[in-house]
């Protein structure tokens, strides 16, 4: 039996992974079983924009995991307090909340909304309401895909809690209009990468932050892909200049070795919880907490935000010279790119198989989208053996049409 047929017997099959099997990797690159390298265009989802085994983080989960990992939040540790304080600096807020994975930084972000709301703007108890944006994704629990506009992500999984308004994603004037007294919190992606990296019209960003100051409402985005340098800043919402109230982060703050995240916000929104009235038994543990500091330290260090927006222009440069009338719109930001493809010509995912036997690693979104996010560390010559083999997949998915 052979690792796909194992993993399809013993697995849920809640994922259709490409038939590839990987056995370790480096920087940008990974190997299969049999020895095969592949460009790794994928970065786990920007889980791995620090590239793969960074040494630098190695050398810390190492170090950390032979001392002190696991204790739980019931005892202070010499590792966390670091950490918080620089997730602070990073987005200029008053606190923050660790957790695990971006799903749990969004629960945390609704509860504490929920609690503002009631505890501060006074809305009537079991009445609040969080505006969230069309074709969101913010994780997989139940709360989460039930206010997914997805039909495939809340199939079967109801019933779904109520309090929950979709608007069309970048339209300032529906969320205007979907404010009542009972508005809480605006929560919406700073880009939709499930969507297949849709970004908001410019301008955006701004007046929604306008918007939210104005009506009493919190402003909370979730930017546990576009963080932490993947589009050319620390954050995505620094290219308009604004500061939201809240910010989960997840993702790439766990240097591709640990699932970390949180949730950072003013720190009179922080300071409504108590104890008891919110938990994690690995939330904040001393490895993680280790791990995510150095993994910040190392994207300062090597200006991994800097690389990503000069290597994101020149990525971008190159996808949109490519003519194929396949590709219908490039989008994309740092090193960031959806490929939106006519459906009538060709399938992402067929698209996506023709580049993993060109040695490439790349998966589809949407099943009309490519999606490019290589880890940040990636070099002008590997972005163009990515291009080299997009062209010919291209050229030949032309020839079956």
């Amino acid at each position: 039996m052979n690792e796909i047929e194992r993993e399809q017997r013993f697995g849920a099959h809640n994922y259709a992974p490409l038939p590839v099997v990987l056995s370790h990797a480096k920087g940008v690159w990974v190997w299969d079983v049999e020895g095969n390298r592949y460009l790794d265009m994928m970065s786990a989802y920007s889980a791995v924009s620090h590239g793969h085994a960074h040494p630098r983080l190695v050398a810390a989960l190492t170090a950390q995991a032979q001392r002190l990992a696991v204790v739980s939040r019931a005892f202070y540790t010499d590792r966390l307090g670091a950490l918080l304080e620089r997730l602070c600096d990073l987005t200029t807020l008053g606190g923050a909340l660790p957790m695990n994975t971006g799903a749990e930084a969004v629960e945390t972000a609704i509860k504490v909304a929920r609690r503002w709301g009631y505890s501060v703007k006074r809305i009537p108890a079991d009445q609040a309401e969080i505006i969230v944006a069309d074709g969101n994704f913010h994780g997989r629990t139940t709360t989460l895909v039930g206010f997914s506009s997805e039909p495939a992500y809340r199939a079967d999984f109801g019933p779904f809690a109520p309090g929950f308004v979709r608007v069309p994603f970048g339209d300032i004037e529906a969320v205007r209009a979907a404010i009542t007294p009972n508005t809480c919190a605006v929560l919406f992606e700073t880009i939709q990468g499930e969507s297949g990296i849709v970004l908001p019209p410019d301008g955006f960003l701004r007046a929604l932050r306008q918007l939210c100051t104005e009506q009493n409402v919190l402003m909370l985005l979730d930017e546990i892909q576009s963080g932490l340098g993947r589009t050319g800043r620390w954050f995505a919402y620094q290219h308009e200049n604004i500061v939201p109230d809240g910010v989960m982060l997840g993702k790439a703050l766990g240097g591709g070795l640990l699932p970390v995240s949180a949730f950072v916000a003013r720190r009179d929104i922080i300071d409504l919880l108590e104890p008891g009235s919110h938990g994690s038994t690995f939330g904040g543990n001393a490895l993680a907490a280790t791990v995510a500091l150095e993994a910040l330290d190392v994207m300062a260090d090597e200006d991994l935000p800097g690389r990503s927006a000069e290597m994101g222009e020149y990525l971008l440069s190159r996808l949109h010279a490519i003519h194929s009338p396949l590709i219908r719109e490039v989008r994309g930001r740092g090193l960031w790119a959806g490929i939106e493809i006519d459906p009538a010509r060709a399938g992402a995912h067929d698209l996506s198989l023709r580049m993993l036997r060109r040695r490439v690693l790349a998966k589809e979104t949407r099943a009309t989208v490519l999606r490019l996010a290589p880890p940040l560390v990636i070099e002008r010559a590997e972005i163009d053996t990515c291009i080299s083999a997009l062209k010919a997949v291209l050229a030949e998915a032309e020839t079956d049409v």
